[in-house]
C-alpha cells in the first residue's frame, strides 16, 4: 500500500499498526499529518543550532519549541496552513539565531521525519516515537504554566537536548536513558503546572456541579486552560450568560479563584470529548475549545465553535493572543440558550458530579484516612482514569468501577473520570469519604503522586508497597508524558489499556514489562480480583 501519510502516535491507531491513508482515524487529513512533521522536522533542526550554539535558550525560542509540539498533539490542529505558518516562524527564528552566532556555525538543516518513521531498527524507532511523544505531552503542561507566567529554564534546556537528540542517537541504551529522563522532566513539568495553577487560582476544593444546563443564554468551555477560563469568565461577568464546563475543564469549579469569583461559572457540560459530536449537535450556545481535543466539526454546530490558543480548524474563528471573546459572547446571545432547564447527564445518567479533591484537599484529611485504613475501614485505593477515547472496550473501567467493593476508594483524573464520576458509589461505611475522588486534569497525576508519596510516608513504606493499584487509561501523548513520569519514579505494577501504544516495538514493551511490571488490563473481573488477592470476592 501506498503511504500517504504516517501516524501512530494515538491510541486509536488504524489496526493498532499506524494511520497511512488518506486521513488519520482522528480525522486529520494526510496533508496536516504531512505538515506537522514538517513542522516537527523543523523543530528538531532548530533544537539542533541551539544545542550547538551552546546558549541559554531564549524565552521566546522556548515559546515556539513549546507551540510547535503541542500543535502536533492529537485533537488540538486540523489546518494545515496554520501549521505551515507556524514551521515558517520556526524557520525565520532559526535564520535569526545562526545569524547572531558568533563564529558561525556549520548550517543545520530540518530533520526529515521519514527517517524515523521508515527506521528499520524497529526498538530504535519505538524508543524515538516515545520520546518524541512524551515531549509533545510535556509541552502542552509546559506551555499552560507559561501562560500564567511560570517558567523554568532547565524544561526549556530538556526539550531542545532531547530534540536534538533524537535527529542522531542510535544507541539503544542511550535512548532507553533518554526516556526516563524525559519521565523525570515530565514529572518535573506537572510540578511546574500545579504550582501554576495553585498559586494563581488557588488549592482546589470539593465541590458538587451540576450537569443541568439552566435556561438562557451560554457558553461552553472545553479544553485544559485555566487562563483562558479566567478570561472568558472576566469577560463575561454581569452580562445575563452562564459558563459551563466540558471534558478537560471541569476541575475548574474546584479552583476558589474561579468558582467562588465568577458565580456564573454554574455547571459542566456533557461528558468526554469523544461524545461532543453526539452532545453538541443543535446546541444552541458557542462552544470555545482552548486546547485539545477537538473532533470533525459537524454542520449542526460548525457555526457556534471557536478556537483559541493553539487549537485550530479550518473555516472557524480563531481568537487570538489578544483572548477578545467578545465573537463568543456576541454568539451566545444571539442563540439564546435553552428556553427551559435541560439536564445533559452523565455516561450513566447522573446528574451531578463531584471535583476538587486535589492532593491538598485530600491530604487535610490524611490522618483520617491512614486511621481508617488502620481500622479495617478501607482496605485499597484505586487509581482508576487517564485519557478516554473511542473504543467499545474502553466499557471496562467503568464496570471496573462498579465491582470495586465498598471499603475501597478510587481516585480518578482526566477525561475518563467521566467513564464513572456519576456513578452513585457513596461513601466509604464507617466514614465520611467519598468512594470516587476526582483529582483533577491529566496533569494533576502530579497531585495523585503526592497523595500516594504522603500515604507512603505516613505508613512507613514505599508507593509500590501501598495497597494501591493503578489503572490508567491512555489516549494521546499527554498521556505518554503521564506514564513515562510514574515509570520513572519507579511505580510498577500498573495495568495500562483499553490496548498498548502502537508505537511500542514488542522489544521494548518487553523491556518495560521487566523493568516496572507494566501490564495490558484484561477483564474487570480478573484484573479486581489480582489487585485485591484473595479478598476481591468479599
Amino acid at each position: 500500500m501506498d503511504e500517504k501519510m504516517f501516524c501512530f502516535q494515538c491510541e486509536q491507531a488504524a489496526n493498532g499498526c499506524a494511520c497511512v491513508g488518506n486521513a488519520g482515524v482522528c480525522g486529520k487529513s494526510a496533508e496536516t499529518a504531512d505538515a506537522q512533521d514538517a513542522l516537527t522536522g523543523a523543530l528538531i533542526g532548530f533544537a539542533e543550532l541551539l544545542v550547538e550554539l551552546g546558549q541559554p535558550i531564549q524565552p521566546p525560542q522556548a515559546l515556539l519549541l513549546l507551540e510547535g509540539l503541542f500543535t502536533t498533539i492529537t485533537n488540538v490542529n486540523f489546518d494545515p496552513e496554520t501549521v505551515r505558518q507556524l514551521t515558517e516562524k520556526v524557520w525565520e527564528a532559526k535564520n535569526a539565531a545562526f545569524a547572531t552566532a558568533c563564529p558561525a556555525p556549520a548550517p543545520v538543516g530540518d530533520y526529515d521525519m521519514k527517517q524515523l518513521w521508515q527506521e528499520p531498527d524497529e526498538d530504535i524507532r519505538s524508543l524515538k516515537s516515545t520520546v518524541l511523544f512524551g515531549l509533545r505531552g510535556m509541552a502542552a503542561y509546559t506551555y499552560h504554566a507559561r501562560v500564567l507566567g511560570y517558567t523554568d529554564g532547565e524544561i526549556d534546556t530538556f526539550f531542545c537536548t532531547a530534540l536534538s537528540t533524537l535527529a542522531h542517537e542510535q544507541d539503544k541504551e542511550k535512548l532507553f536513558q533518554l526516556v526516563q529522563e524525559t519521565g523525570l522532566m515530565a514529572y518535573r513539568v506537572m510540578e511546574l503546572l500545579d504550582k501554576a495553577n495553585t498559586t494563581t487560582f488557588g488549592n482546589p476544593e470539593p465541590v458538587e456541579v451540576p450537569l443541568t444546563i439552566q435556561k438562557g443564554p451560554f457558553i461552553v468551555i472545553s479544553g485544559h486552560d485555566l487562563y483562558d477560563m479566567k478570561c472568558l469568565l472576566e469577560q463575561t461577568a454581569g452580562k445575563g450568560i452562564s459558563i459551563y464546563t466540558h471534558s478537560e475543564m471541569l476541575p475548574a469549579h474546584g479552583y476558589p479563584e474561579l468558582k467562588q469569583k465568577y458565580p456564573h461559572l454554574k455547571g459542566n457540560f456533557g461528558t468526554a470529548w469523544q461524545n461532543q459530536q453526539r452532545e453538541f449537535e443543535d446546541i444552541p450556545a458557542p462552544i470555545l475549545f482552548t486546547t485539545n481535543c477537538i473532533m470533525p466539526l459537524r454542520p449542526s454546530y460548525a457555526d457556534r465553535v471557536f478556537t483559541t490558543s493553539v487549537v485550530s480548524y479550518p473555516g472557524i474563528v480563531h481568537i487570538g493572543e489578544s483572548r477578545d471573546f467578545s465573537p463568543v459572547i456576541a454568539k451566545a446571545l444571539e442563540l439564546g440558550g435553552y428556553e427551559k432547564d435541560t439536564l445533559v447527564p452523565g455516561m450513566n445518567g447522573g446528574s451531578t458530579v463531584a471535583t476538587g479533591f486535589a492532593r491538598d484537599a485530600v491530604l487535610h484529611h490524611a490522618g483520617e484516612i491512614v486511621e481508617a485504613v488502620k481500622a479495617g475501614k478501607i482496605r485499597h485505593f484505586f487509581l482508576v482514569g487517564g485519557c478516554d477515547g473511542t473504543r467499545p472496550s474502553r466499557r471496562y473501567y467503568t464496570e471496573f468501577a462498579k465491582l470495586t467493593p465498598p471499603d475501597t476508594v478510587l481516585l480518578t483524573l482526566a477525561c475518563g473520570k467521566f467513564r464513572l464520576n456519576d456513578l452513585p458509589l457513596g461513601t466509604v461505611p464507617g466514614t465520611g469519604l467519598p468512594r470516587i475522588l476526582d483529582v483533577g486534569q491529566c496533569n494533576d497525576a502530579y497531585s495523585a503522586i503526592q497523595i500516594a508519596l504522603a500515604l507512603a510516608d505516613a505508613f512507613g513504606c514505599s508507593v509500590n508497597e501501598l495497597p494501591l493499584s493503578i489503572i490508567l487509561c491512555w489516549f494521546e501523548q499527554k498521556a505518554v508524558c503521564v506514564l513515562l513520569a510514574l515509570l520513572a519514579l519507579g511505580i510498577r505494577g500498573i495495568r495500562l489499556g483499553p490496548t498498548l501504544p502502537a508505537f511500542l516495538s514488542p522489544g521494548v514493551a518487553a523491556a518495560l514489562q521487566q523493568k516496572y511490571d507494566l501490564k495490558p488490563i484484561t477483564t474487570p473481573e480478573a484484573d479486581l480480583a489480582a489487585c485485591l488477592g484473595s479478598h476481591a470476592a468479599d
